[in-house]
């Protein structure tokens, strides 16, 4: 390319940290130098919302916004996001081009009073801003409470230093990007506490027909990540797609088969409908919209009309 590809991100350090991954992967795929990339912060509503839900707010797209506005308008040329925050439309003329390699989708707690949730005393407190995260903390322990937690990763670790809540809840792959892997003190399983759809793989978002940008990208896409995340995504638009819904989806691939895990769960974590599908690969989209009809005729209409 003849000047600098422009690299839009949130300025979170978890944001950062996986724009630097982008371009370190692009630099290496093209030979290209540091110098041939331009890393754009900007600042989301998401990022300025700090005092209610995302629910409340306006939902995932509020992370989002300001950064598909100034692709559009051509001041950045692609955008790095984690793939969980992304809604299930996007603005039109643009498109999710590439994944890179997905690291460990798993959720971890982080406890002060506890190592586990499981160890916490009664009334604990356990910080979490995701609707997922809560109804799956009120299934496991219904006598614990629930508290509101906003803000980037070290926030949330400052808050909990601070006694805020005696644990709380955030996805591994990020504290993994960020060198903090060690402040765990247990990994949730993915059967007992399934990822949000998404959760730990990066995903990069472009123009639609910007030919030298998508040839740029194919040679840092990640096939497989791919097309667990098509499946994820199907799965996830075909029930809500928003943030007011608790939902949880994993494909995982293997060969030319995908194996995909879903789940809708009422907040108060008493309702919840489980579904498991298999299938070839390069159908993945289709199993995540079946699995989703499936669940939906489980559960029923009442079931979210009760609380979406």
């Amino acid at each position: 390319m003849q000047t600098s590809l422009k690299i839009g991100t949130r300025g979170s350090p978890l944001a950062l940290a996986q724009a630097h991954e982008t371009r370190t992967r692009l630099m290496a795929a093209h030979g290209l130098p540091e110098q041939a990339f331009e890393i754009v912060v900007i600042s989301t509503s998401g990022d300025r919302i700090q005092d209610r839900p995302l629910s409340e707010a306006g939902g995932k797209g509020l992370f989002t916004k300001e950064i598909e506005e100034a692709m559009l308008a051509g001041r950045i040329d692609i955008a790095v996001h984690s793939s969980k925050d992304m809604p299930t439309l996007l603005p039109e003329g643009l498109e999710l081009s590439a994944f890179l390699p997905r690291e460990d989708a798993r959720d971890a707690f982080i406890g002060k009073a506890a190592r586990t949730i499981a160890d916490l005393p009664r009334g604990a407190r356990v910080g979490s801003s995701s609707l997922r995260r809560q109804a799956l903390i009120r299934r496991m322990r219904p006598d614990l409470e629930v508290v509101m937690f906003r803000g980037n990763v070290q926030t949330r670790l400052r808050k909990l230093d601070e006694g805020v809540a005696d644990g709380t809840i955030l996805a591994y792959a990020g504290l993994k990007r960020l060198g903090l892997g060690d402040v765990v003190t247990d990994l949730m399983s993915l059967e007992q506490f399934p990822p949000a759809p998404g959760q730990g793989a990066i995903c990069i978002e472009s123009r639609i027909g910007d030919a030298d940008v998508e040839r740029m990208l194919a040679a840092v896409h990640d096939a497989p990540t791919g097309q667990a995340l098509a499946c994820e995504r199907a799965f996830l638009a075909a029930l809500d797609g928003s943030c007011r819904t608790p939902i949880a989806g994993h494909a995982t691939i293997a060969g030319d088969k995908l194996s995909f895990a879903g789940l809708i769960i009422s907040p108060d974590g008493g309702q919840s409908h489980e579904v498991r599908l298999d299938g070839p690969a390069p159908d993945a989209a289709r199993i995540g919209a079946e699995a989703a009809k499936a669940v939906r005729a489980k559960a029923g209409e009442s079931f979210f009309d009760g609380w979406a």
